[in-house]
């Protein structure tokens, strides 16, 4: 029962209010271990007003998966926008990092954690979470493609696959930086696909 369309402003800052509070109740509870309920209470809205936003827990997720993808998404295409070259990749790799080691290397990506607990339970959320990956991957095949074009890499290289492996480096090695404690292992997933880009330059 979304009418996203049909918010005034009041109505609109309303439902980010919600939909922010059930994300940081999800980041730290879980998705199955946060209640309407709890929601409705951290975000300081009645229950009347939780059902005019969301009938039911499914449209909330929904959001939630939405609005940290979009959000994430958009701070990677502001970094991958500055990326020129190869080289230029250790800057981004280095925003990473040091946003890892800010939150003490907790949580680590807002996505890759719903995805881990909603692929096998929730398909509609499966399918959002799969295309903001795709997205994601899109962002990093743009700058390989780019760097391809400039004979930074040889022609024909497959920059989707490397797009991909980077994409899963960064996915385990935030998780093994928040379980360490520490962001070695996600400086090492992103510092070895460079090296390897590296080497693939002619010349």
């Amino acid at each position: 029962m979304e009418h996203r369309a049909k918010l005034t402003a009041k109505g609109r800052a309303t439902r980010e209010r919600i939909v922010r509070a059930a994300a940081q109740l999800m980041a730290e509870h879980g998705v199955a271990h946060t209640t309407i309920k709890d929601v409705q209470a951290a975000a300081g809205v009645s229950a009347s007003q939780m059902y005019h936003y969301f009938s039911e827990k499914s449209e909330l997720v929904s959001a939630v998966v939405e609005g940290q993808s979009d959000q994430i998404l958009g701070s990677q295409e502001l970094a991958l926008a500055q990326v020129h070259s190869i080289a230029e990749l250790s800057r981004w790799r280095h925003l990473m990092v040091e946003a890892m080691r800010d939150k003490g290397c907790t949580g680590g990506c807002p996505i890759g954690s719903l995805a881990n607990e909603l692929a096998e339970t929730d398909p509609p959320a499966r399918a959002r979470l799969e295309g903001a990956f795709a997205r994601w991957q899109a962002l990093i095949t743009d700058c390989l493609t780019a760097a391809m074009a400039r004979g930074e890499l040889p022609p024909g290289t497959d920059v989707d696959r490397i797009a991909l492996s980077l994409l899963a480096g960064i996915q385990g090695g935030l998780l093994l930086s928040q379980v360490h404690r520490d962001t070695k292992p996600l400086e090492a997933a992103i510092d070895t696909m460079i090296d390897y880009l590296r080497r693939l330059a002619p010349g």
